[in-house]
């Protein structure tokens, strides 16, 4: 593993964006269109202005609104644009040509990163599975019989995925309270935030031929924040036998920055013990986890520090089942990795299992929620190791509730 030198993009050097970080994003300012940017420190690199003269032939794709022409490119021009942004970035001879195509973070606005093709939502965490078994079914196996022989997951709605900032609105739908014979229509009570990571698919694959979990790094692009808002007195009434649906499909944050997957090359660690042993197509080498650490934030209280790293499903092993039937990639498809939770009661990534289904209310600064309040902002915050041993900053997730329209 090559150790990058310094930057010397200023205040740039041991911050969580340092040069083994690099995220890519989509930016507009007053004079530029919106365009791919990269993010250095607390500025933006104008990464088609800069790389002109280099690199000719992306032109093109980097000043497109998204990074979906980038990503289609495929892995040898992701990495090769990676070696030459270490370059100029480090080298301070290239300063005096990038340094005026870098804007302050401040001056600039952030969108949505890259345009969603497909979405779809995994349930990889055993912790998570099991509370939420046991919250629901007290009495019965909290694992349903499919859980470990899979990655179970369901198709969400690309439509509604936004950038993190954007304000959720409060869902309306059907709701049947306990004790009550009919439902009703209104605004959800039971409004949920979920703490995922999520997949953004680069290199897409043809229709009917799977893609196998040692093909992860030729089709995925990189990592984003993802909360994936959760109406659960609506997702409690409708998910017989379907599962997911309005209570899912109103609102999908993900963060401003993609991290590339090279970003996280000290990051990978193994996955907890896998039994029974996976049947062969979702069989992974080691490591194939990834250690990522989140802190979950509600209306100024941290309420929970969920270590990705105690998943039971990798990603990996997650592409492998999403395509097993056949079902093709896109150039932009999105999956995440359903709530992240850990062990502790602390390291839970949902109200849902924080307040025990309603039933214990969480501190949160000098009152308490059960589920989330109108006003109430969510910020989620991510980290991992960096290859200069330190820890990369990974892009945050913010979304701010408003009443209901209905």
């Amino acid at each position: 593993m090559t150790r990058p030198s310094p930057t010397w993009v200023p205040g740039a050097a041991r911050s969580g964006f340092d040069v083994d970080h690099l995220p890519y994003g989509v930016f507009c300012t007053e004079d530029l269109g919106c365009r791919v940017g990269v993010r250095v420190g607390e500025r933006v690199l104008d990464l088609a202005a800069a790389s002109r003269d280099a690199l000719p032939d992306l032109t093109a794709a980097l000043e497109a609104p998204s990074l979906n022409p980038l990503m289609a490119r495929g892995r040898p021009e992701w990495q090769r644009v990676r070696r030459w942004l270490t370059g100029v970035l480090t080298e301070p001879r290239h300063r005096p040509a990038v340094a005026p195509h870098l804007h302050e973070l401040a001056e600039v606005t952030l969108h949505l990163p890259f345009e969603v093709a497909d979405y779809v939502d995994f349930y990889a965490s055993e912790h998570h599975a099991s509370t939420v078994g046991r919250i629901f079914r007290p009495d019965a196996e909290p694992l349903l019989p499919n859980w470990k022989h899979l990655p179970v997951g369901y198709h969400g709605r690309a439509g509604t995925v936004v950038a993190s900032g954007t304000d959720v609105v409060r869902p309306c739908g059907q709701r049947r309270p306990p004790g009550v014979e009919r439902p009703t229509v209104g605004p959800s009570t039971r409004l949920d935030l979920e703490a995922e990571l999520g997949f953004v698919v680069g290199v897409g694959s043809p229709l009917g031929v799977p893609v196998g979990a040692d093909a992860f790094t030729d089709h995925v692009f990189g990592v984003v924040g993802v909360n994936d808002w959760s109406a659960r007195d609506l997702q409690a009434w409708e998910y017989v036998p379907l599962g997911p649906f309005l209570g899912k499909s109103f609102a999908t944050s993900v963060s401003h920055w993609v991290t590339p997957l090279d970003a996280l090359a000290a990051a990978w660690c193994d996955l907890p013990t896998q039994h029974p042993e996976p049947l062969d197509y979702l069989r992974v080498d080691q490591p194939a986890g990834l250690a990522v650490d989140v802190e979950v934030e509600v209306a100024g209280s941290v309420v929970s520090r969920p270590p990705y790293a105690s998943m039971y499903w990798g990603p990996a092993q997650m592409l492998a089942h999403l395509t097993v039937n056949g079902a093709c990639l896109r150039t932009g498809d999105l999956f995440a990795s359903g709530t992240i939770s850990g062990p502790e009661p602390d390291q839970r990534g949902s109200l849902l299992e924080l307040s025990w289904g309603g039933r214990d209310p969480v501190p949160v600064g000098r009152s308490s929620r059960t589920f989330l309040d109108d006003g109430d902002e969510v910020v989620l915050r991510y980290s991992a190791p960096g290859v200069l041993g330190g820890r990369i900053t990974l892009g945050e997730v913010r979304g701010r509730i408003r009443p209901a329209g209905c």
